[in-house]
C-alpha cells in the first residue's frame, strides 16, 4: 500500500466514527507512530478537519462528511465470499442483513465490477462437514445478541445444560460472541452464579432482551479470553510418530493441541498443549499404534489406566 493509499485509508477509519487511537492506527498499517502522526498533519493540511485529543486520539469534526465510497472489484469479490462463510455459520437474520449489505455495494460498482462479482457467485461455495450434524441456524439468537451486546441490555434466556437435560433460567449480561469447533458460544455475566459463563448457542432454548442495562462494567471479549488462556494451566506432550504415518493425522492434530514439530530421521517429534490430560489420552488411543509417548510419565500413566479399564470389559 503506497501513502495515498493509506492516507485514504486513514481518513475512511475516522470517518466510521469516535475516537481513534494512534496505536490503532500504527498496528493496522505496520507503521510507527511518528509517521502516523505525519499522515495525520498531511490529511489536515488538505483541509480535512480533524481533533486531536490526548489519551483519546484523533476524531473528525462533527458534521464532516466524505463523498461516496467506491469500492475496488477485489474488495467486493472479498465481500461476496464473505457472504458464504455467513450462509454457512450464522443465524438467518444476521445473514438477511448481510445480503442486503451486498445489494448495496454492488448497486454501486461499475459495471465491469459487478460483470466480475456475478461470474464468482457461483464458483465460491462453503460445503459443510458432512459427519457433523446439521443445526438450526434460525435459533442461534446471533442477531439479537449482537443488539444486546452493542446497547448494554441485560437479557433473559431458558438454557439447557450441558451435563443435564434440565432446562434452567439466567438473566444475563451478554459480553460477546465466538465461534469454535463448529459451535457459536457467547460469554456473559449470569446474575445467577454471580460469575461469567460459557454458554452455547444451540443450548438456549429461548432468549428475550429486556428493559434493564448493564450495571456493572463488563471486559471485552479480547480482554475476557485472553486472561482465561492465560488462566488455563497447559500440559505440553511430546509424541514420536513414524514419519509416514504422520500425514493420517491430517486436521485432528490441531484440534488436540498441536503446536511443532521436529524430523528425526525417519521419525517425526510432534510438541502440544493441552489443558486436559485425560482428554489427550483418550485422542493418542486413537492413534497408539502408531505413536510412542516420549512425556510426560503422567500421560502414559493415564493411558495404562484407560487400558486396564478396557481389558476388564473384553
Amino acid at each position: 500500500m503506497n501513502r495515498l493509499q493509506r492516507l485514504s485509508a486513514i481518513l475512511i477509519q475516522l470517518q466510521s466514527g469516535g475516537w481513534v487511537k494512534s496505536q490503532k492506527i500504527a498496528e493496522r498499517f505496520d507503521i510507527s507512530i511518528r509517521t502516523v502522526y505525519r499522515d495525520i498533519q498531511s490529511l489536515e493540511a488538505t483541509g480535512v478537519p480533524i481533533i486531536g485529543e490526548a489519551g483519546h486520539g484523533y476524531r473528525l469534526v462533527d458534521g464532516y462528511r466524505l463523498p461516496p465510497v467506491q469500492f475496488s472489484y477485489q474488495e467486493a469479490a472479498a465481500m461476496f465470499t464473505a457472504e458464504k462463510l455467513m450462509e454457512r455459520h450464522t443465524d438467518k437474520g444476521l445473514d438477511q442483513h448481510f445480503k442486503s449489505a451486498l445489494f448495496k455495494i454492488k448497486s454501486i460498482l461499475r459495471q465491469t465490477d459487478k460483470d466480475f462479482v456475478n461470474a464468482l457467485e457461483d464458483n465460491i461455495q462453503v460445503m459443510a462437514n458432512p459427519y457433523l450434524p446439521e443445526t438450526d441456524q434460525s435459533a442461534s439468537y446471533i442477531q439479537s445478541l449482537i443488539e444486546a451486546i452493542a446497547s448494554k441490555t441485560k437479557m433473559h434466556l431458558q438454557y439447557q445444560s450441558r451435563e443435564t437435560d434440565k432446562i434452567t433460567a439466567r438473566d444475563i449480561d451478554p459480553v460477546g460472541i465466538f465461534h469454535s469447533m463448529s459451535k457459536w458460544h457467547l460469554i456473559a455475566w449470569c446474575h445467577v452464579r454471580q460469575d461469567y459463563r460459557d454458554f452455547r448457542l444451540d443450548r438456549i432454548k429461548s432468549l428475550n432482551k429486556t428493559e434493564d442495562k448493564f450495571t456493572q462494567t463488563h471486559p471485552t471479549l479480547k480482554k475476557y479470553l485472553s486472561k482465561f488462556t492465560q488462566k488455563e494451566k497447559l500440559i505440553r506432550i511430546e509424541l514420536k510418530i513414524n514419519k509416514e504415518h504422520s500425514q493420517y493425522l491430517g486436521d485432528q492434530k490441531y484440534y488436540s493441541g498441536y503446536i511443532s514439530e521436529k524430523i528425526i530421521g525417519d521419525k517425526v517429534i510432534m510438541t502440544f498443549l493441552t489443558a486436559s490430560m485425560n482428554g489427550f489420552a483418550h485422542w493418542y488411543m486413537m492413534i497408539g499404534e502408531y505413536a510412542e509417548i516420549v512425556q510426560p510419565q503422567e500421560l502414559k500413566d493415564e493411558v495404562r489406566k484407560m487400558l486396564d479399564l478396557l481389558l476388564t470389559k473384553i
